[in-house]
Protein backbone atom coordinates (compact mmCIF):
# COMPACT_ATOMS: atom_id res chain seq x y z
CA UNK A 1 0.00 0.00 0.00
CA UNK A 2 1.58 3.34 -1.02
CA UNK A 3 2.36 5.95 1.55
CA UNK A 4 -0.22 8.71 1.93
CA UNK A 5 0.81 11.99 0.35
CA UNK A 6 0.85 14.23 3.43
CA UNK A 7 0.60 17.39 1.33
CA UNK A 8 -2.41 16.01 -0.54
CA UNK A 9 -4.04 15.02 2.75
CA UNK A 10 -3.31 18.47 4.18
CA UNK A 11 -4.83 20.16 1.13
CA UNK A 12 -7.93 17.97 1.35
CA UNK A 13 -8.31 18.84 5.01
CA UNK A 14 -7.95 22.53 4.22
CA UNK A 15 -10.59 22.25 1.52
CA UNK A 16 -12.85 20.36 3.91
CA UNK A 17 -12.41 23.00 6.58
CA UNK A 18 -13.09 25.72 4.02
CA UNK A 19 -16.19 23.89 2.87
CA UNK A 20 -17.35 23.51 6.45
CA UNK A 21 -16.80 27.20 7.05
CA UNK A 22 -18.33 28.27 3.76
CA UNK A 23 -21.89 29.45 4.10
CA UNK A 24 -24.93 29.37 1.87
CA UNK A 25 -23.56 32.20 -0.28
CA UNK A 26 -19.95 31.06 -0.71
CA UNK A 27 -18.51 32.46 -3.93
CA UNK A 28 -21.49 34.72 -4.61
CA UNK A 29 -21.44 38.48 -5.16
CA UNK A 30 -24.22 40.52 -3.57
CA UNK A 31 -25.11 44.14 -4.39
CA UNK A 32 -26.99 45.62 -1.42
CA UNK A 33 -28.53 49.10 -1.48
CA UNK A 34 -29.09 51.05 1.71
CA UNK A 35 -26.38 48.91 3.27
CA UNK A 36 -24.97 51.53 5.61
CA UNK A 37 -27.70 51.25 8.26
CA UNK A 38 -30.78 49.38 9.43
CA UNK A 39 -31.99 46.36 7.49
CA UNK A 40 -29.41 46.86 4.74
CA UNK A 41 -26.59 46.74 7.26
CA UNK A 42 -28.05 43.57 8.75
CA UNK A 43 -28.21 41.99 5.30
CA UNK A 44 -24.65 43.01 4.43
CA UNK A 45 -23.23 41.57 7.65
CA UNK A 46 -25.21 38.33 7.44
CA UNK A 47 -24.45 37.72 3.77
CA UNK A 48 -20.74 38.32 4.37
CA UNK A 49 -20.80 35.71 7.15
CA UNK A 50 -22.46 33.35 4.68
CA UNK A 51 -19.53 33.76 2.29
CA UNK A 52 -20.70 36.42 -0.17
CA UNK A 53 -18.64 39.32 -1.42
CA UNK A 54 -20.62 42.43 -0.60
CA UNK A 55 -21.00 45.63 -2.61
CA UNK A 56 -22.41 47.98 0.00
CA UNK A 57 -24.37 50.76 -1.66
CA UNK A 58 -25.44 53.86 0.26
CA UNK A 59 -25.12 57.60 0.75
CA UNK A 60 -23.27 58.02 4.05
CA UNK A 61 -19.59 57.29 3.47
CA UNK A 62 -18.48 57.32 7.12
CA UNK A 63 -21.09 54.73 8.14
CA UNK A 64 -20.63 52.55 5.07
CA UNK A 65 -16.85 52.42 5.14
CA UNK A 66 -16.87 51.64 8.88
CA UNK A 67 -19.20 48.66 8.38
CA UNK A 68 -17.19 47.43 5.38
CA UNK A 69 -13.99 47.54 7.44
CA UNK A 70 -15.64 45.64 10.28
CA UNK A 71 -16.81 42.97 7.84
CA UNK A 72 -13.26 42.61 6.51
CA UNK A 73 -11.81 42.45 10.02
CA UNK A 74 -14.14 39.51 10.69
CA UNK A 75 -12.87 37.66 7.62
CA UNK A 76 -15.49 38.77 5.13
CA UNK A 77 -15.13 40.67 1.88
CA UNK A 78 -16.89 43.99 1.28
CA UNK A 79 -16.49 47.47 -0.10
CA UNK A 80 -18.62 50.59 0.19
CA UNK A 81 -19.69 52.65 -2.81
CA UNK A 82 -21.35 56.02 -2.32
CA UNK A 83 -24.52 56.08 -4.37
CA UNK A 84 -27.70 58.14 -4.42
CA UNK A 85 -30.19 55.59 -5.73
CA UNK A 86 -32.41 58.37 -7.08
CA UNK A 87 -29.65 58.93 -9.66
CA UNK A 88 -29.53 56.63 -12.69
CA UNK A 89 -25.86 57.39 -13.27
CA UNK A 90 -24.95 56.61 -9.66
CA UNK A 91 -26.69 53.24 -9.85
CA UNK A 92 -25.03 52.42 -13.17
CA UNK A 93 -21.64 53.37 -11.72
CA UNK A 94 -22.21 51.21 -8.64
CA UNK A 95 -23.04 48.16 -10.77
CA UNK A 96 -19.98 48.73 -12.95
CA UNK A 97 -17.72 49.13 -9.91
CA UNK A 98 -19.06 45.92 -8.38
CA UNK A 99 -18.34 43.98 -11.56
CA UNK A 100 -14.92 45.62 -11.87
CA UNK A 101 -13.99 44.46 -8.36
CA UNK A 102 -15.73 41.09 -8.15
CA UNK A 103 -16.32 40.05 -11.75
CA UNK A 104 -20.10 39.63 -11.65
CA UNK A 105 -23.29 39.98 -9.61
CA UNK A 106 -25.28 36.97 -8.39
CA UNK A 107 -27.61 38.64 -5.89
CA UNK A 108 -29.35 42.00 -6.14
CA UNK A 109 -30.84 43.36 -2.91
CA UNK A 110 -32.96 46.46 -3.35
CA UNK A 111 -33.31 47.71 0.20
CA UNK A 112 -32.80 51.48 0.01
CA UNK A 113 -35.90 53.45 0.90
CA UNK A 114 -37.18 56.62 2.54
CA UNK A 115 -40.36 57.76 4.28
CA UNK A 116 -41.89 61.23 4.17
CA UNK A 117 -44.58 61.92 6.77
CA UNK A 118 -47.33 64.37 5.85
CA UNK A 119 -50.80 64.51 4.34
CA UNK A 120 -51.10 64.01 0.60
CA UNK A 121 -52.25 67.56 -0.18
CA UNK A 122 -49.09 68.91 1.47
CA UNK A 123 -46.77 67.18 -1.01
CA UNK A 124 -45.20 68.97 -3.92
CA UNK A 125 -44.64 67.13 -7.17
CA UNK A 126 -40.92 67.18 -6.37
CA UNK A 127 -41.57 65.54 -2.97
CA UNK A 128 -43.69 62.83 -4.58
CA UNK A 129 -41.18 62.13 -7.33
CA UNK A 130 -38.23 61.88 -4.94
CA UNK A 131 -39.87 59.24 -2.73
CA UNK A 132 -40.95 57.24 -5.78
CA UNK A 133 -37.48 57.59 -7.36
CA UNK A 134 -35.74 56.24 -4.26
CA UNK A 135 -38.26 53.56 -3.33
CA UNK A 136 -39.33 52.24 -6.75
CA UNK A 137 -37.47 53.63 -9.76
CA UNK A 138 -34.15 52.66 -8.15
CA UNK A 139 -35.24 49.00 -8.27
CA UNK A 140 -35.99 49.26 -11.99
CA UNK A 141 -32.61 50.87 -12.63
CA UNK A 142 -30.54 48.48 -10.52
CA UNK A 143 -32.15 45.52 -12.26
CA UNK A 144 -31.71 47.11 -15.69
CA UNK A 145 -27.96 47.49 -15.23
CA UNK A 146 -27.41 44.26 -13.28
CA UNK A 147 -29.41 42.09 -15.68
CA UNK A 148 -26.51 41.20 -18.03
CA UNK A 149 -24.62 39.74 -15.06
CA UNK A 150 -27.57 38.14 -13.27
CA UNK A 151 -28.58 36.38 -16.50
CA UNK A 152 -25.08 34.99 -16.91
CA UNK A 153 -25.62 32.46 -14.10
CA UNK A 154 -27.65 29.30 -13.87
CA UNK A 155 -29.28 30.71 -10.74
CA UNK A 156 -29.41 34.32 -9.59
CA UNK A 157 -31.57 36.21 -7.15
CA UNK A 158 -33.33 39.53 -6.73
CA UNK A 159 -34.84 40.47 -3.39
CA UNK A 160 -36.83 43.69 -3.12
CA UNK A 161 -37.72 45.11 0.27
CA UNK A 162 -41.38 45.97 0.55
CA UNK A 163 -43.27 46.55 3.77
CA UNK A 164 -46.47 45.70 5.56
CA UNK A 165 -47.47 48.93 3.80
CA UNK A 166 -47.31 46.93 0.56
CA UNK A 167 -50.64 45.50 1.75
CA UNK A 168 -52.31 48.09 3.98
CA UNK A 169 -52.42 51.84 4.40
CA UNK A 170 -50.62 53.78 7.10
CA UNK A 171 -51.29 57.15 8.71
CA UNK A 172 -49.84 60.21 6.89
CA UNK A 173 -47.47 58.24 4.65
CA UNK A 174 -49.42 58.22 1.36
CA UNK A 175 -46.44 58.27 -0.99
CA UNK A 176 -44.50 55.68 1.03
CA UNK A 177 -47.41 53.24 1.03
CA UNK A 178 -47.99 53.85 -2.68
CA UNK A 179 -44.34 53.11 -3.37
CA UNK A 180 -44.34 49.92 -1.32
CA UNK A 181 -47.44 48.66 -3.07
CA UNK A 182 -45.61 49.23 -6.33
CA UNK A 183 -42.54 47.34 -5.06
CA UNK A 184 -44.64 44.25 -4.42
CA UNK A 185 -46.09 44.16 -7.92
CA UNK A 186 -42.78 45.06 -9.55
CA UNK A 187 -41.26 42.05 -7.78
CA UNK A 188 -43.97 39.81 -9.18
CA UNK A 189 -43.38 41.14 -12.68
CA UNK A 190 -39.63 40.58 -12.53
CA UNK A 191 -40.14 37.08 -11.14
CA UNK A 192 -42.49 36.17 -13.98
CA UNK A 193 -40.71 37.83 -16.88
CA UNK A 194 -37.17 36.72 -16.01
CA UNK A 195 -37.71 33.18 -14.73
CA UNK A 196 -36.54 31.87 -18.10
CA UNK A 197 -33.17 33.49 -17.46
CA UNK A 198 -32.73 31.63 -14.18
CA UNK A 199 -33.49 34.78 -12.17
CA UNK A 200 -35.81 34.45 -9.20
CA UNK A 201 -37.28 37.62 -7.72
CA UNK A 202 -39.19 37.87 -4.46
CA UNK A 203 -40.31 40.57 -2.06
CA UNK A 204 -39.67 40.63 1.70
CA UNK A 205 -42.16 42.76 3.63
CA UNK A 206 -41.06 43.75 7.14
CA UNK A 207 -43.27 45.01 9.92
CA UNK A 208 -42.19 47.09 12.92
CA UNK A 209 -38.41 46.79 12.77
CA UNK A 210 -35.92 48.72 14.88
CA UNK A 211 -34.27 50.88 12.24
CA UNK A 212 -33.43 54.57 11.72
CA UNK A 213 -36.48 54.83 9.44
CA UNK A 214 -38.73 53.64 12.26
CA UNK A 215 -37.19 56.26 14.54
CA UNK A 216 -37.96 58.94 11.93
CA UNK A 217 -41.57 57.83 11.90
CA UNK A 218 -41.85 57.69 15.68
CA UNK A 219 -40.19 61.06 16.19
CA UNK A 220 -43.01 62.67 14.20
CA UNK A 221 -45.30 61.80 17.14
CA UNK A 222 -45.82 63.96 20.23
CA UNK A 223 -44.74 61.10 22.52
CA UNK A 224 -42.54 58.68 20.48
CA UNK A 225 -42.04 56.18 23.33
CA UNK A 226 -45.74 55.92 24.12
CA UNK A 227 -46.62 55.63 20.44
CA UNK A 228 -44.01 52.87 19.98
CA UNK A 229 -45.36 50.87 22.91
CA UNK A 230 -48.90 51.27 21.61
CA UNK A 231 -47.89 50.00 18.18
CA UNK A 232 -46.19 46.96 19.67
CA UNK A 233 -49.39 45.96 21.48
CA UNK A 234 -50.82 45.30 18.02
CA UNK A 235 -48.07 42.76 17.27
CA UNK A 236 -49.02 39.22 18.40
CA UNK A 237 -45.45 38.25 19.33
CA UNK A 238 -45.44 41.45 21.44
CA UNK A 239 -41.98 42.65 20.47
CA UNK A 240 -40.22 44.59 17.76
CA UNK A 241 -38.20 42.96 15.02
CA UNK A 242 -34.52 43.58 14.34
CA UNK A 243 -32.66 43.87 11.03
CA UNK A 244 -31.30 40.34 11.48
CA UNK A 245 -34.84 38.95 11.50
CA UNK A 246 -35.50 40.48 8.10
CA UNK A 247 -32.05 39.53 6.79
CA UNK A 248 -32.82 35.85 7.46
CA UNK A 249 -35.86 36.05 5.19
CA UNK A 250 -33.79 37.77 2.49
CA UNK A 251 -31.13 35.07 2.81
CA UNK A 252 -33.78 32.40 2.21
CA UNK A 253 -34.67 34.08 -1.07
CA UNK A 254 -31.00 34.55 -2.04
CA UNK A 255 -30.02 30.90 -2.34
CA UNK A 256 -31.41 27.55 -3.44
CA UNK A 257 -33.12 26.99 -0.08
CA UNK A 258 -36.01 28.71 -1.85
CA UNK A 259 -35.63 27.00 -5.23
CA UNK A 260 -39.00 26.92 -6.93
CA UNK A 261 -40.21 30.11 -5.23
CA UNK A 262 -40.47 33.27 -7.29
CA UNK A 263 -42.80 36.22 -7.92
CA UNK A 264 -44.14 36.16 -4.38
CA UNK A 265 -43.64 37.79 -0.99
CA UNK A 266 -42.72 36.87 2.56
CA UNK A 267 -44.18 38.94 5.38
CA UNK A 268 -41.93 39.33 8.43
CA UNK A 269 -44.11 41.21 10.89
CA UNK A 270 -44.61 39.14 14.03
CA UNK A 271 -48.20 38.44 13.01
CA UNK A 272 -49.20 42.11 12.57
CA UNK A 273 -51.15 41.57 9.34
CA UNK A 274 -52.59 38.26 10.48
CA UNK A 275 -55.44 39.79 12.45
CA UNK A 276 -57.93 42.63 12.26
CA UNK A 277 -57.69 43.31 15.99
CA UNK A 278 -55.08 42.57 18.60
CA UNK A 279 -53.89 43.81 21.96
CA UNK A 280 -50.84 42.00 23.31
CA UNK A 281 -51.13 44.00 26.53
CA UNK A 282 -54.19 42.05 27.65
CA UNK A 283 -51.98 39.02 28.33
CA UNK A 284 -49.65 40.87 30.71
Amino acid sequence: MPLIDINLFDNCEKQKRYHDMAGKLAGKVAWVSGANKGIGEGIARMYAKEGAKIAMIGRTVSEGEKIAEEIKEQGGEAFFFRCDVSSEQDIKNSIEETVKRYGTIDILINNAGIVDIKALHEYTVKDWDYVMDVNVRSMFLSFKYAFPYLSDHENSYVVNLGSISSFVGQDTTPVYTTSKGAVLNLSKSIGLDYARYGIRCNCVCPGITETPMLMTHLNAENDPDAHYKKRLTRVPINKQLYPEDVAKACLFFSCEDSSGITATSLIVDGGYLGCAEWDAGKYE
